[in-house]
């Protein structure tokens, strides 16, 4: 069988910026191949309530946008796995779409995932023209709810990988995996020509096992805020470490 890749998450400021930068090595050296690095917005509406909470805490912390590329240009010469910026458009957007992306490949990010960027505003915002033009995955986010013809106008711009949520609605840790997922993957594999990321409630070894055979990346993304947020401060690390391991 396949080995599926793993993508993680942390928010940036969350518990602290220097936490964040321990978080990210000690995620690479437990043999992660993807980070998304989430910059703090104050209604980020597609995060359930763990992950709220986290950028709540780095907006009061006092996080800027300035800040995660501070972060991400520290840590992109300092780990060899590619690192994305998770963001929300209107940070994005306020400030200025070309300097975004522009200070994004200059601070060494492998791509950008801004779930709701719809594509249908792309002749307004620029924003896949200058993903295009700084160098940068433009990383598409698709859901069961998407139609066929959605998905065929997402596959003819997306590069890197396709970022499939699990579930309609919002990020959170699940149980069991919605029945209905596998075939929506079978669907997608079969339109979409760039390798296929599956989150959205994966946050255990038996929901990355049953995903093997149908997607190329898991995303853990609410259950290791999670982790964080259960820790003490000088355990964080060794936890989320735990958490990796047990995954395998």
């Amino acid at each position: 069988m396949k080995k599926i890749k793993l993508m993680t998450h942390v928010v940036i400021g969350y518990p602290t910026l220097n936490d964040t930068i321990k978080l990210v090595k000690t995620m690479a050296e437990n043999g992660v191949d993807f980070i998304e690095l989430q910059i703090p917005f104050s209604d980020p509406l597609a995060d359930g309530s763990i992950i709220m909470r986290a950028c709540e805490k780095s907006l009061e912390n006092g996080t800027k946008v300035a800040d995660a590329f501070m972060v991400m240009k520290k840590l992109s010469s300092q780990v060899a796995i590619p690192l994305l910026f998770m963001a929300y458009y209107n940070n994005v957007f306020k400030y200025g779409v070309e300097k975004f992306c522009r200070d994004a490949e200059d601070a060494g990010a492998y791509g950008l995932i801004v779930p709701d960027m719809a594509i249908d505003e792309e002749s307004e915002e620029h924003f896949l023209e200058n993903c295009k033009k700084y160098s940068l995955h433009n990383i598409q986010v698709i859901s069961p709810a998407s139609t066929d013809d959605r998905l065929e106008k997402n596959d003819e711009v997306a590069n890197g990988f396709v970022y499939c949520t699990a579930r309609q609605g919002i990020t959170g840790t699940q149980d069991q995996l919605h029945p209905d997922l596998i075939s929506y993957l079978k669907k997608v594999r079969k339109i979409f020509s760039v390798p296929i990321a599956v989150g959205f409630g994966i946050s255990k070894k038996e929901h990355i096992e049953r995903l093997t055979p149908y997607a190329d990346i898991a995303v853990i993304g609410s259950a290791i805020i999670e982790v964080i947020s259960n820790s003490k401060k000088d355990q964080i690390n060794s936890n989320v470490t735990k958490f990796l391991n047990n995954l395998c």
